[in-house]
């Protein structure tokens, strides 16, 4: 009798454990109890639907078209990078999108780097942006551009990663800068980043269960740097209100996925990419603040180090958040399209 109680209680813990470390399944946007369709959206290849946003001039007389990779937790709407007055002044047009699982874009069980990189190519096409456009990615969006500069680099005029968060698997970094800066990170996003990396299908329960603390980010508590911190008190009184929740379809299939993907093994190292452009037609840019507390400064070194063909900005007083500070959006936008602007 006793044997068969303990047999009962562990069918009963594994099935408990298997319910547990399955996530929800996704709130689609239109389906019956889902969010309501309310932005553009272009259909893709796969029959999945891509939201997106454009804005700055309109694209009949833009100068200059870019696709934007929105931040971790963010999606279409935080289009801020550019700034109404500067759009109009270089004559910019920017179509911001949420990632598949964000805001109003189908979720995409299968995303890949390069399943991202061929959504932004056909997210141009459908929009007839051109035979090449530009593309920019801050923090974690800053890894869609790395797919781009993988899979399609013949579509590309330009690119800049803005504080782009950085996998610490890629395979190019060396052992001993690998676990230095690893290992620096707080407790929490260590076991996160671990879990993502090693055991993906425990990412949902890991970041959702109460016994051990989840990432910092996934909790809404990072670690930012003093710089930071004075930035956000000033920006709070201008923010604007979320015109709806960029993780409104499921956490699992949005942030989740995010690290999953991010933190993964990927298919190629962003240290072994060849110059996309050999005949100076067009250049790349990777911009860090020195003092940026959530993606380590001596990574992004070495990634400059690895590529010469990169132009590598570092910025002197900035933190993770410094394309907000006075006068920076104005300087990486000038940068990129003018070759205005630098700064050591």
């Amino acid at each position: 009798m006793f044997k068969k109680i303990i047999v009962v209680l562990l069918i009963g813990l594994v099935a408990w454990a298997f319910q547990a470390t399955r996530p929800p399944p996704p709130r689609i946007c239109g389906s019956p109890g889902g969010p309501e369709i309310t932005a553009s959206r272009i259909k893709l290849r796969d029959g999945r639907h891509l939201a997106y946003k454009e804005n700055g001039v309109p694209k009949e007389t833009a100068k200059y078209k870019i696709i934007f990779s929105h931040a971790f937790g963010s999606g279409r709407h935080d289009a801020s990078i550019l700034k109404p007055e500067l759009a109009e002044e270089l004559g910019v047009h920017l179509v911001s999108f949420d990632r598949p699982g964000y805001g109003q874009s189908d979720p995409d069980p299968k995303r890949t780097m390069q399943s991202l990189a061929l959504d932004i190519e056909e997210l141009a096409d459908k929009l007839e942006l051109g035979s090449k456009f530009y593309v920019m990615g801050y923090s974690m969006g800053g890894q869609t551009v790395w797919g781009c500069l993988k899979y399609i680099p013949h579509r590309l005029a330009g690119a800049a990663l803005i504080a782009p968060v950085v996998n610490y698997w890629w395979p190019g970094f060396p052992e001993n800068l690998h676990k230095d800066t690893f290992y620096a990170s707080p407790i929490q996003d260590i076991w996160a980043l671990r879990v993502a990396h090693y055991a993906p299908w425990l990412t949902y329960w890991w970041n959702t269960q109460k016994w051990f603390p989840s990432s910092t980010v996934v909790s809404g508590k990072p670690q930012f740097s003093p710089q930071d911190m004075k930035l956000i008190a000033s920006m709070i009184h201008r923010r604007e209100t979320p015109k709806e929740d960029a993780k409104q379809q499921g956490e699992f299939e949005s942030i989740h996925r995010d690290l999953i993907l991010g933190f993964g093994s990927w298919e190629f190292d962003p240290m072994d990419l060849e110059n996309p452009f050999v005949n100076n037609e067009g250049s790349v840019h990777l911009w860090q603040g020195k003092e940026d507390s959530l993606v380590p400064l001596s990574l992004q070194r070495h990634i400059a180090g690895r590529l010469p063909w990169l132009r590598y900005h570092e910025v002197t007083d900035g933190g993770h958040l410094f394309p907000f500070a006075n006068g920076m959006r104005e300087t990486i936008f000038k940068t990129l399209l003018l070759g205005e602007g630098e700064v050591a």
